[in-house]
């Protein structure tokens, strides 16, 4: 696992998650030096990822943001620090950063407690084209 993709940023994500394949699509899209690679949560890599970590995904439902060697983010920072990781104008993102982590975080848990319910929800996780295959870790 160490040697995979070391210098890239990793999302973990939930794979049957509607609202989150977009999110993974919408990061595809801006991330034009190809710094992330993805993984689901409930893939082997997603788990063992979390397991390496000590992430108790029963507690932490959200979006995982691991810089391989720093840190790991979730919720409403690791949102923050994925947009602002592509640059120009997405770095004022950080102007949200001043909104206290309780706040942006219980908005963050109010859309990841209902999305199943208001973006919908797949049987099973996205597989990638051949195209964007390199960019996730469990294709």
């Amino acid at each position: 696992m160490e040697s995979l993709n070391r210098n890239k940023k990793i999302i973990l994500f939930d794979g049957v998650c509607n609202l989150c394949n977009g999110a993974v699509q919408f990061v595809i899209r801006r991330d034009h030096s190809h710094q992330f690679v993805f993984a689901s949560l409930q893939s082997r890599v997603g788990q063992q990822l979390v397991l390496e970590r000590g992430i108790n995904t029963e507690e932490l439902d959200s979006i995982i943001l691991i810089e391989p060697s720093v840190a790991y983010y979730a919720k409403s920072d690791a949102a923050l620090k994925i947009g602002q990781a592509f640059g120009g104008g997405w770095k004022l993102l950080a102007l949200l950063e001043g909104i206290p982590r309780p706040i942006r975080d219980g908005i963050y848990d109010l859309v990841a407690r209902n999305r199943y319910r208001w973006f919908g929800k797949k049987e099973a996780c996205m597989i990638p084209t051949p195209e964007l295959q390199s960019r996730f870790l469990d294709a």
